[in-house]
């Protein structure tokens, strides 16, 4: 396919940048239910307290909050924090597994995202990083932005 399909961002996790050094991006399909792509479409997502695992050579979203879609009845509904299976190639889930569990690294959800017409959960391998890291961020980031001010003013 020569053509780029257009991005729609759903979804972004800020926090899991600001806790994690990010080594490496994956992009991951997503198995969803009827109104849980409803309500993505809807934006009534939540990565924040989100985290991924590799079980039985299968990885999984665990902890994303998918909000129940308003015009869908209780009993056809989906239950908004359960499990879901994450669609990779079987070297990448390999490949992640021999990070995960050599290096001590985290997999966590950065971005969830419609890609043309299928919803794609773009994943970070990343590293905690320490409270003194985390003040340097904030630092660095405060100075960023008083530079900005100072070049508003002039």
């Amino acid at each position: 396919m020569t053509d780029k399909l257009p991005i729609k961002i759903i979804s972004d996790n800020r926090q899991a940048r600001f806790l994690y050094e990010i080594l490496d991006t994956y992009e991951a399909g997503i198995q969803l239910s009827g109104t849980e792509v409803k309500s993505i479409r809807a934006g009534k997502v939540n990565l924040r307290d989100g985290y991924c695992l590799i079980r039985n050579g299968e990885a999984w979203l665990m902890n994303v909050h998918i909000a129940p879609h308003k015009m869908a009845s209780q009993y056809f509904n989906h239950e908004p924090k359960r499990d879901r299976k994450l669609l990779l190639h079987k070297k990448e889930i390999n490949k992640l597994i021999g990070l995960l569990e050599q290096k001590g690294l985290t997999l966590v959800p950065l971005k969830m995202y419609l890609k043309g017409d299928w919803i794609k959960v773009n994943l970070g391998l990343g590293k905690g990083k320490k409270l003194h890291d985390k003040r340097e961020t904030v630092k660095r980031r405060d100075d960023q932005r008083e530079m900005a001010r100072a070049m508003k003013r002039y």
